[in-house]
């Protein structure tokens, strides 16, 4: 909320930080203009705040070891830090689900973001009964409509992915997919099938191969599709994760990317442009997710429900040096 404020005043984040805690190095003009938004935007100044009201969220991972899991978590953070708000970062490695509903009762906290997950029918039957506020960042199952879940347009993502490399001249494409039971890998899946069929190219299930969104996995799957009789000439990894093995198992067969082999990326955490090369991706908003799941919570806390049980934010197709234009075979 207050980089937005920053934005449309025209000020540094820093500046709008000053106004709201009454620092006074800062112009009338420019202190009138910045109040005049925080009012707009129903912003309450620390000292407005009713101190009975939570000032603590939880915020749930599978793990903390994914590039994609610490851009999420990047934006709970930041977006509650404006706000004032605590956040109590945990895995369900050791403790369960359950474990940490109770642990969210217990804190008194305002309620958790549970990113990633499996949610048991008895844990979604006590949110909705007890009326604890979650939301649910890319759940790997579809929840039930009381409990709000948000994520990206994977389908439609995935589609302009392959489109792009379709465009470069690739027919032969592969894909190091996600798991099925994954919301968003199957999704990704579908987008990828759909652009081939507007193409009117047969999917070929010899060059497919789901994991879980893992380096070492994807390293293995994608030597195995490299390997097939015919093998593509580009390759649609689902995560940036599964897009470094791709890299590396192209480098084990002696392939240049892009010469040899395309290689497009889903997520575009901050390791696919570090990577060699740097990777072509779908771009997931990771900063907007963090804090679109930090507000809806809120406002259920709140007792606000959103107006959608599931919202979906855009992506944007990053290109950079791993894919380029198929150069045709020299027949001999």
């Amino acid at each position: 909320m207050l980089t937005n404020i920053a934005a449309e005043a025209g000020v540094s984040l820093s500046t709008v930080s000053k106004v709201v805690h009454r620092r006074r190095d800062v112009g009338a003009a420019t202190r009138a203009r910045v109040e005049e938004l925080l009012d707009r935007y129903s912003y309450a100044r620390p000292w407005e705040r009713d101190p009975s009201t939570p000032r603590q969220i939880i915020a749930v991972f599978r793990d903390l070891s994914g590039p994609y899991t610490l851009e999420v978590a990047r934006g709970i953070v930041d977006a509650a830090g404006e706000l004032g708000i605590n956040v109590v970062t945990g895995t369900t490695g050791r403790r369960s689900i359950s474990g940490w509903l109770e642990e969210c009762v217990a804190l008194g906290a305002a309620g958790m973001v549970i990113v990633i997950s499996m949610l048991a029918e008895e844990d979604q039957r006590r949110i909705v009964e007890q009326r604890i506020p979650v939301v649910l960042i890319d759940p790997l199952s579809a929840p039930t409509q009381d409990i709000p879940s948000i994520g990206v347009t994977n389908w439609s993502g995935a589609r302009e992915a392959v489109q792009h490399l379709l465009d470069l001249g690739h027919t032969r494409i592969g894909m190091v997919a996600g798991r099925s039971h994954s919301l968003a890998g199957a999704a990704r899946v579908h987008g990828y099938r759909a652009a081939l069929e507007e193409a009117a190219l047969a999917y070929d299930p010899a060059i497919v191969r789901s994991t879980d969104f893992d380096y070492d996995e994807a390293l293995a799957a994608s030597l195995q599709i490299l390997r097939a009789h015919d093998p593509p000439t580009a390759v649609f990894a689902a995560s940036d994760a599964q897009a470094l093995g791709v890299l590396e198992a192209a480098r084990q067969q002696g392939l240049g990317v892009p010469d040899d082999l395309a290689v497009m990326s889903f997520d575009d955490t901050l390791v696919a442009a570090m990577a060699c090369p740097p990777l072509s991706a779908v771009r997931q908003p990771f900063e907007e997710l963090g804090r679109e799941a930090t507000r809806i919570l809120l406002e259920l806390a709140q007792g606000r429900p959103p107006a959608s049980p599931r919202i979906e934010l855009a992506t944007e197709l990053v290109l950079r040096t791993s894919t380029k234009a198929r150069t045709p075979a020299v027949s001999g």
